[in-house]
């Protein structure tokens, strides 16, 4: 017999906050792309944690493995990914975002203009949301949480590499894959940069004739 599930109840609570933050992002994408602006991404994923992985993030915290912790405690436990083609589309998201009604931001982080150390470029969102259902606090409208991660295709591409390749800890000179990596991220940034200037010129062109 299968483990019950760390949300309890709220498991498809989850689901229906999955749902409602990819119809609002398709929705406002809708909107721009009829405005004129374009694509604001390319690909759009959403994904509820595994149950084992949460349980593991609780142990890990010291948190008790319980819907309380895996709801609250822990602010991940619906992901949406947001792969852009542009740097500037990144933003555009962002700001649409934020317009959410009923949203809350909890907290931000820019690794695009600031990158990690070790090359990693992302935006990451932490949002809370009133939905009109129950929450584990048995507040009604419920306040969920998630997390949205906004990156360019390279930055993606890279990153999935880099995950790749972070595990393999048992290779000869680490430190100059480490090296690698890094420059690896910085030539894809700057190529980033380029294809940005490049769309921008374009439709700069457009805009004169």
């Amino acid at each position: 017999m299968s483990e019950t599930s760390i949300y309890g109840k709220y498991r498809e609570s989850l689901e229906r906050l999955k749902d409602d933050i990819i119809s609002r992002i398709e929705e406002y994408a809708k909107e721009e792309k009829e405005s004129g602006y374009g694509k604001v991404y390319e690909h759009l994923s959403a994904r509820i944690k595994k149950d084992e992985s949460m349980r593991e993030k609780c142990r890990r915290k010291n948190l008790p493995e319980n819907a309380q912790s895996a709801l609250r405690d822990i602010r991940d436990s619906v992901g949406v990914r947001i792969v852009c083609d542009f740097i500037d589309d990144i933003y555009v998201n962002v700001e649409r975002i934020k317009a959410f009604e009923g949203c809350r931001i909890i907290e931000e982080k820019d690794y695009v203009r600031s990158a990690k150390p070790n090359g990693y470029r992302s935006y990451h969102m932490i949002i809370e949301l009133a939905e009109p259902f129950e929450d584990v606090e048995r507040n009604i409208p419920g306040k969920y949480l998630a997390e949205i991660q906004l990156r360019t295709i390279a930055m993606d591409t890279w990153a999935a590499l880099e995950h790749e390749l972070k595990y393999k800890t048992e290779i000869k000179n680490q430190h100059l894959i480490v090296s690698e990596l890094r420059r690896c991220a910085d030539e894809l940034a700057a190529c980033d940069v380029s294809m940005q200037t490049i769309r921008k010129l374009i439709r700069e062109n457009e805009q004169q004739h």
